[in-house]
């Protein structure tokens, strides 16, 4: 069992992308997102190159001032060493002005983008349609929001700002180096290829190390969201000390990678300092043989070692630049693919919204869910339910009973067939409103975290304070809320786990009633309750079910027998139909044999 989890891994949530003229292009669908902030962009532009001018200009103030120091007053080179420092303080003070601006004006536009792009994908999330949620872990669509989103900000606030600049300190750098010494450039320049090689092979090395560090990590940490989600379980089989078992071998394993990854990280920083160092002494000793010489001044000396430094760390930055952008091209084609996933409604969809009575009809009806096309879960299915009926669909688990509820409520498409309500195809009706016209109570309730009220209203969130308490009446909830101190005030908790079973089934009743549909399914409303919350359960439906087409999917035949039609189902057919006395009188059919095991 250890090793079935230790083998589950999460895969790197960002993953680092080669940078290619396909993907990069795939990046062109977040513009749209900046294009609202584009004179904002304009100003942080025009700043990055303001504070990187004022930076370059730094090291030829200190030459200067080097040059100064050593010449004498009377030479016509001669600056006062008062005047250059004034002047040094001045260019200290205008890179400062314009760093804050840069950096202000770029977060400014990525938080205002990166907000825009939630809002984006989360609008498109809700609107996906079912069979996108069941082939798609919620985890991994969550990392997406946050990690892959989170990625975006940081290159559009940091990285990319950084990026430009540090190219154009490099090529500016540069040229200014050539002016400055020839010789001294053409010379450094020879030390570049061993450090960029090296940087390379030991880059793609660790990188890869971290990898498996990070995936390492991600197995210790499924182990401590499974034990959180499962700890009840976990007590019952009083299995505490071997979870933390599994969880201290995993982080061992976590920790002997990241060591393994520190000791080439130590070696490969350790070989840079050396060479990068090492570089700067050679430099250092031809240029102090160039000035022994008179080529060059002490001072264009100083400008070009610290020209040569800015240049270097602008090097070293755009390494680890490169690897954030490639990070962020492979989040970019993931939320690409949610901004480009088709919703539930299509440009060509219907707008039909006649009202609805409830009369339903299923002719020929065929369906398999889109991951198993194999395996025919619905296989010409026909019924024919009159409105105001109450009807029930019963059978073994995998029947096809909740499918067809689905189908109804076109959470899926159908292969073949077709549902009508009141003569119209399902299709034809505008999509929301037909959903807006069917309530749902299901066997397994989740409600929001928020409190009694606000989770009754998610059925009408117009509703006033007198319809949400008088749906409260009908559900029978109120017998139960008038007793907490703060009543509808009170907080449920994640997923409603401060109140019982049956508690949080008679504010789901309340939802629906306060939602009045003309179409009510009840999906195994009562099954996992106990008899007595099972009692008030069965009022509170009675008072839902009036007045409206209600289909019924039930284990329990119990709940059932005053049913108008009950029809059987099974391996995805309709069986049996009839009324619970007509179906009993065969005493071999399915629905009797289903009868006599229950009652037994």
């Amino acid at each position: 069992m250890a090793n079935k989890f230790e083998n589950r891994r999460i895969v790197e949530d960002v993953d680092k992308k080669k940078i290619t003229i396909q993907r990069l292009s795939s990046t062109k669908v977040f513009w749209r997102f900046i294009k609202p902030y584009k004179f904002l962009f304009v100003f942080g532009l025009i700043f990055l190159v303001l504070s990187s001018s004022t930076m370059l200009v730094f090291p030829f103030f200190m030459g200067k001032l080097v040059d100064s120091a050593l010449l004498k007053p009377q030479s016509d080179s001669y600056f006062s060493i008062n005047t250059i420092t004034i002047l040094l303080f001045v260019v200290l003070v205008f890179q400062s002005l314009f760093s804050f601006l840069r950096i202000y004006f770029f977060t400014k536009i990525s938080e205002s983008a990166v907000a825009d792009i939630r809002q984006a994908l989360f609008e498109r999330l809700i609107r996906l349609p079912m069979y996108f949620f069941e082939k798609n872990r919620v985890g991994d669509i969550n990392s997406r929001l946050s990690a892959d989103v989170s990625q975006i900000a940081d290159v559009l606030s940091f990285a990319l700002a950084e990026f430009f600049r540090g190219i154009s300190v490099l090529i500016v750098g540069s040229i200014i180096l050539l002016f400055t010494s020839t010789k001294l450039t053409l010379f450094m320049l020879l030390t570049f290829p061993l450090i960029i090689v090296s940087a390379i092979f030991f880059g793609k090395y660790i990188r890869k190390q971290s990898k498996f560090t990070q995936d390492q990590l991600a197995s210790s940490s499924i182990i401590v969201e499974e034990s959180l989600q499962n700890i009840a379980t976990i007590k019952s089989f009083t299995n505490e000390e071997y979870e933390t078992q599994r969880y201290q071998s995993s982080l061992s394993k976590v920790v002997e990678s990241a060591l393994k990854t520190a000791r080439n990280r130590g070696l490969f920083i350790s070989f840079v300092i050396f060479t990068v160092f090492g570089g700067i002494v050679l430099v250092m000793w031809y240029g102090a043989n160039l000035v022994s010489a008179g080529l060059i001044s002490v001072g264009d000396l100083t400008s070009f070692i610290l020209y040569t430094s800015f240049i270097g760390a602008s090097v070293a930055g755009l390494g680890d630049l490169y690897g954030q952008l490639q990070k962020t091209i492979g989040a970019s084609e993931r939320i690409r693919e949610l901004l480009y996933e088709n919703t539930e409604m299509l440009p060509n969809q219907q707008n039909f919204k006649e009202p609805i009575f409830g009369n339903i009809v299923a002719n020929n009806l065929c369906f398999s869910y889109p991951s198993r096309k194999d395996v025919n879960v619905i296989k010409n299915i026909n019924f024919n339910i009159k409105a105001g009926q109450k009807v029930a669909f019963v059978g073994k688990s995998g029947a096809g009973k909740s499918t067809l509820a689905q189908l109804l409520m076109r959470f899926h498409t159908i292969d073949a067939g077709f549902i009508s309500i009141d003569n119209h195809h399902i299709e034809e009706y505008d999509l929301y409103y037909l959903r807006a016209n069917i309530g749902v109570v299901p066997q397994e309730i989740l409600l929001f975290g928020g409190t009694i009220r606000e989770n009754i209203a998610y059925g009408n969130v117009l509703a006033s304070e007198s319809e949400i308490t008088e749906a409260a009446n009908l559900a029978y909830a109120s017998e139960f809320i008038t007793k907490l101190p703060e009543g509808l005030d009170t907080i449920v908790g994640e997923r409603g786990i401060k109140l019982s079973g049956g508690q949080r089934q008679r504010i789901a009743i309340a939802r629906a009633i306060l939602k009045n549909p003309p179409i009510l399914i009840l999906d195994e409303a009562t099954s996992a309750l106990d008899s007595n919350s099972e009692t008030i359960v069965q009022r509170a439906l009675q008072n839902l079910m009036k007045n409206r087409t209600t289909i019924i999917i039930a284990h329990r035949l119990s709940t059932i027998q005053d049913a108008d039609c009950i029809y059987v189902l099974k391996e995805g057919q309709i069986v049996e139909c009839g009324s619970h006395e007509e179906l009993l009188q065969n005493p071999n059919s399915d629905y009797s044999l289903l009868y006599i095991n229950q009652m037994s």
